[in-house]
């Protein structure tokens, strides 16, 4: 079962990778110019709550023990993990949330809470 990032992953920055930001802008307007409009929070809660479903569906299959139905084996984890962050990310902007902002914040209080914790961690080190 992987438990790192595949050696094929190029995680190296690229000049052409939208921002959190930028990602949030882009998102805002294509709702503005094709979706027409933003669903009601509820409702992207709930496309939210169905996409993470999928997602973890297909991680059930592929890396569980879950064999995999028919109508599974086509399904892409990066198509589905990218449905996630869509609909994450409408949520974000129709509620008013810099994932920038609340991203770095995060980051920096895991890493004072858990700095050392992983790593004492004897269950990791295993």
């Amino acid at each position: 079962m992987p438990t790192t990032k595949p050696d094929s992953l190029d995680l190296s920055p690229s000049p052409d990778d939208p921002t959190l930001r930028g990602l949030q802008a882009i998102t805002d307007e294509w709702i503005r110019t094709v979706g027409v409009r933003y669903f009601s929070e509820l409702t992207n809660l709930a496309q939210l709550t169905e996409e993470v479903g999928e997602l973890a569906r297909l991680i059930s299959r592929t890396y569980g023990e879950q064999s995999f139905k028919e109508s599974d084996k086509d399904r892409d984890l990066g198509e589905e993990m990218a449905d996630v962050l869509w609909v994450l990310i409408c949520l974000a902007n129709q509620t008013g949330v810099d994932l920038s902002r609340a991203f770095r914040e995060r980051l920096e209080k895991k890493t004072q809470r858990d700095r050392d914790r992983h790593r004492n961690n004897a269950k990791l080190s295993a």
